[in-house]
């Protein structure tokens, strides 16, 4: 077989595109994004994280809207989230962040309820209204507790 410049030039061509391609899915499985920055950032602390992670959603009405940036441990031992949202997004002051689970064992995400002032969050605002993730593990031991299934009765006689 006799080696053709075109079609070196297209086979070249091919498997730069799907080098490309494959770049480009790996970055947006990953939760990166490549030159879309300039977003709301905002703060919401608290008190009950879960397994609320780096790169989880953040999402309106179901819809996806941002990311969590960056989560840490505030000068009151609880956990300050760090999120970024479309940089256009209108969200008022008295807007509540919650953690909420996909399904029953899925992963966690922010869910945002925008609130009805008129005046907006500022970049770097915080979110003061919050609702903590629920522990399945509290609920639980909660109504093992309540319905006197705990041993711990009869141990006291």
């Amino acid at each position: 077989m006799q080696s053709s410049p075109s079609r070196d030039l297209a086979v070249g061509l091919f498997v730069l595109t799907g080098l490309a391609a494959l770049g480009y899915l790996s970055l947006n499985l990953g939760g990166m994004t490549l030159g879309r920055s300039g977003g709301l950032e905002l703060h919401a602390t608290f008190t009950q994280i879960g397994g609320l992670a780096d790169r989880a959603p953040v999402v309106i009405s179901g819809v996806k809207v941002g990311r969590v940036k960056h989560i840490e441990l505030a000068d009151d031992l609880r956990a300050r989230v760090t999120f970024e949202v479309e940089g256009e997004l209108p969200l008022p002051v008295d807007t509540s962040a919650s953690i909420r689970t996909a399904g029953l064992l899925g992963d966690q995400f922010i869910e945002l309820e925008p609130g009805a002032e008129d005046a907006l969050l500022q970049p770097g605002g915080e979110i003061a209204l919050t609702e903590s993730a629920l522990s399945i593990e509290k609920l639980v031991g909660s109504l093992v507790h309540d319905a006197g299934l705990g041993g711990d009765e009869e141990a006291a006689e």
